[in-house]
């Protein structure tokens, strides 16, 4: 008799089997009882959620000029606040896009009338990220 484990849909069965020769016999019996499965120890910690970007209080519409998203990303940092004068090629913020920091430029001159996302937020192609006038 030969004992052997068997796991068949995630319940263990042990089994005993007996070698009767190079011929199988029609009375070859098979005897199967379920063995528990060991235990698997769970970690205790739990993930840290990410936290969440909220929506600035803003609606993108404070100045005449905007800075839109070129691609999809997240905001790693904002060079400007509100107020701020900005100028033609100056960074304004960082916005990291397939694992690449691509500085976001100021397109022309002028004065934040609002920065439109946060840092941390996930933004897409598109979506305002500065108004200037």
């Amino acid at each position: 008799m030969k004992k052997f484990k068997i796991t068949v849909n995630g319940q263990t069965y042990e089994v005993e089997v007996e070698e009767i020769g190079g011929t199988i016999s029609q009375s070859a019996q098979v005897q199967a009882e379920p063995t528990p499965a060991p235990a698997i120890k769970q970690p205790n910690h739990q993930p840290q959620p990410k936290p969440q970007a909220t929506k600035p209080k803003t609606s993108g519409t404070a100045g005449k000029n905007k800075i839109t998203a070129p691609m999809p990303g997240t905001i790693l940092s904002i060079k400007k606040k509100p107020g701020d004068t900005i100028q033609k090629g100056e960074v304004v913020m960082i916005l990291e896009a397939m694992k690449m920091e691509n500085e976001i430029i100021a397109p022309e001159d002028g004065v934040v009338t609002s920065v439109d996302t946060n840092e941390g937020a996930s933004v897409n192609t598109g979506d305002i990220l500065l108004t200037f006038e």
